[in-house]
């Protein structure tokens, strides 16, 4: 397989994990919504898995966009 080949496939397995892990987070990003309506505090799992999957994103955008810089090198 070329190079170029495996870079897209890469780069469309990369943005289908992006995918997953916002989807992840918007579940818990309603737990904490849901609990700054009712004005109570948010439950300390939702935060901690929202955080989780947020820095999990920041570092698969980046790997994202290292792999396009990549393809548009080549």
């Amino acid at each position: 397989m070329s190079k170029k080949s495996e870079l897209r496939k890469a780069i469309a397995e990369s943005e289908k994990t992006l995918e997953d892990l916002e989807q992840k987070r918007i579940r818990s990003q309603s737990a904490l919504l849901y609990a700054y309506i009712n004005q109570a505090p948010p439950p300390e799992a939702d935060n901690e898995i929202f955080n989780l999957y947020t820095q999990l994103i920041e570092l698969e955008r980046k790997h994202l966009n290292n792999l396009k810089e990549e393809l548009d090198n080549l």
